[in-house]
């Protein structure tokens, strides 16, 4: 399997999918169109808040 780097664009995508997000929520296209930051957005907007909210109950 291939390494990804860290906070690069395919780091988000995947870690994104792992999430169960698989197309942008708003546009309903597929995440590989996007820029790193548009997806870095995405990330902290979904991913880090769930875990945030999970790790506050």
């Amino acid at each position: 399997m291939r390494d990804v780097y860290k906070y690069s664009k395919g780091w988000f995508v995947k870690q994104l999918r792992d999430h169960g997000i698989l197309v942008h929520p708003q546009y309903k296209s597929h995440l590989g169109n996007y820029k790193e930051s548009e997806l870095r957005n995405l990330y902290y907007k979904y991913v880090e808040k769930e875990t945030f909210d999970s790790e506050q109950k």
